[in-house]
């Protein structure tokens, strides 16, 4: 059989097309990366303990959707802290692994526990209550993640190279597109990691729903004790990173290099920055008014500590952009204001996957299959975006990622009011629920992580010397509070639209609190109006204004 001209043109644009997205990836890699990759692939591991936590709490605790939207608030503030952490990491750069083995040390601590509530859980009963042990759980683990994040987003910026092998200096262009390149691949590795642990979540859980109690909890308990590994990669990360220091300071030196200018030419200042004050002072004040806040549980203590939060960030984003130039400020205010509202957008909570689970009869199993197949092609869509995503402005990629998203939420939306039933009848039975979701989710997937590289970039590729880690945690902890602002809308929605599960008591297995999702609808479509309209509005205030965008 012949090929003709168009189908072998065709053939050609596919195979061009495929080298500059899929192939050039992998030759831009370099083995400099590969350190704070491991670091990021381990939070993406994290993932293997998620669908175990959701059926956990809704089978063994009585939490409600709100409490367990204030409670995500909680867990989200601790990347506020990477301000003062970053600033640290800069102070202390030679012993920064110390902060990744005191990550992986609480974060092994919250796996700890929650492998002895279920497999030792009298002995754990006798010193706290479950729900004490589990937020316990759920608060040390983010704590963790950040002191960990905290230094693997400073070892981007230290892993791009500044000379060549032989120490002549890169150019401008070549070291910005290694800094998209590295940051690419550290979406890539934490979303590998979620397929990763998709699959292990997909075997593991396979038929889970049907065992007996003790057989389910068996599983439970097997799925947090291999999450052990998360801890170990991380800290076989910063291992490499020190081998791969003395590996190139050998390089340099046996060209005829001092120690001194052999570490200028890897970008490793000797000299400490001098200590900013304003950083650690709002760093400690903001954990000690977050604490007290936190502890004496006054009324509408979210709230204070978001706006304390937000204020500090804002005033150290203002100390910060001294280092730059007016326009390069215009530009990362305008591009910080985008991705903040964006990531801003509220959820519908804990609620929406309840109904899921009891209404859809979607089970352990199935929630893996979807989660492995969004982390999937999530990984397929930052290919196929890649050049989209360094072509086009942070505006024009919210724009278009606000209108799919919306127009992707609509048959979730729909579901609940009868849509795979309809669609189910019409097709014998084939398009429904699940082949919904499936389809939903497949459409869907590629969107979250898009906005991000960009700014992700943008942001090492600005970061002034010797304040890498500060300038790169500051701008990440302004970003990282929308995700605090969308819990809290995701909490005030769902303390106007009560939505609760059914809840047995272990003991007797009576109900104590009987399933009501009558309102999901109006939340699900208020979410999806809210997720609309404030992106497009941030974008017309950043067009008509002086800001502009990267």
């Amino acid at each position: 059989m012949t090929t003709t001209p168009s189908s072998a043109g065709l053939l050609a644009i596919l195979g061009r097309w495929f080298s500059i997205n899929i192939l050039a990836l992998g030759r831009e890699m370099r083995l400099s990366y590969l350190p704070p990759l491991m670091v990021y692939a381990a939070a993406g591991i994290s993932g293997l303990t998620s669908i175990v936590g959701t059926f956990y709490v809704k089978e063994r605790l009585g939490l409600s959707a709100e409490f367990l939207a204030a409670l995500g608030f909680w867990m989200m503030l601790p990347w506020a802290l990477k301000m003062p952490l970053g600033h640290l990491v800069d102070l202390v750069w030679r012993w920064k692994s110390l902060l990744v083995y005191a990550g992986a040390g609480l974060i092994t601590l919250s796996l700890l526990i929650m492998i002895g509530l279920l497999g030792y859980t009298d002995a754990m009963l006798d010193v706290a209550s479950v729900e004490t042990w589990y937020v316990t759980a759920a608060l040390l683990a983010p704590i963790g993640y950040v002191l960990q994040d905290v230094v693997a987003d400073a070892m981007t910026v230290e892993a791009v190279p500044r000379v060549d092998a032989s120490g002549q200096k890169l150019s401008a262009d070549k070291r910005k597109l290694m800094h998209v390149t590295m940051q690419t691949l550290g979406r890539v590795a934490i979303i590998s990691g979620g397929i990763l642990v998709s699959v292990a979540n997909v075997f593991l859980l396979r038929d889970a729903g049907m065992l007996p109690e003790a057989e389910k909890a068996a599983v439970y308990l097997l799925v947090y004790e291999l999450a052990l590994i998360i801890p170990l990669v991380s800290i076989l990360g910063v291992v490499f990173a020190a081998y791969l220091h003395r590996r190139d300071m050998k390089h340099f030196i046996t060209q005829g290099h001092s120690h001194e200018e052999a570490l200028a030419l890897l970008g490793l200042h000797i000299d400490a920055p001098s200590v900013n004050w304003w950083i650690l002072g709002g760093g400690l004040a903001f954990t000690i008014l977050s604490l007290g806040i936190g502890l004496s549980r006054i009324a509408g203590g979210e709230e204070i500590i978001f706006l304390i939060s937000m204020t500090i960030v804002l005033f150290l984003m203002w100390q910060l952009t001294g280092e730059l130039d007016s326009d390069a400020r215009d530009v990362l205010v305008g591009t910080a204001l985008l991705i903040f509202v964006f990531r801003a957008i509220p959820s519908p909570g804990a609620g929406s996957t309840w109904w899921m689970i009891d209404d859809l009869g979607f089970d352990q199993q199935f929630l893996a299959i979807l989660s492995l197949l969004g982390a999937t092609l999530t990984l397929l869509g930052m290919f196929i975006f890649r050049r989209f995503m360094a072509e086009r402005s942070i505006a024009y990629i919210i724009g278009f990622l606000t209108v799919v998203g919306t127009i992707l939420s609509l048959p979730i939306v729909g579901m609940y009011f009868g849509l795979h039933e309809w669609t189910a009848s019409l097709t014998g039975g084939i398009i429904d629920a699940r082949f919904i979701a499936l389809i939903d989710t497949a459409l869907e997937s590629p969107l979250g992580q898009i906005a991000m590289i960009p700014m992700l970039a943008w942001i090492a590729n600005s970061a002034p010397e010797k304040l890498k880690a500060t300038f790169f945690a500051v701008m990440a902890s302004f970003t990282n509070l929308a995700l605090s602002a969308s819990q809290l809308g995701t909490k005030y929605i769902n303390q106007f639209f009560i939505i609760t599960r059914e809840v047995k008591d272990p003991v007797t297995d009576q109900v104590t609190v009987p399933a009501d999702y009558s309102q999901l609808g109006n939340l699900l479509i208020t979410v999806t109006i809210i997720g609309f309209v404030l992106p497009l509005l941030s974008i017309l205030f950043i067009r008509y204004t002086r800001f502009r965008n990267a």
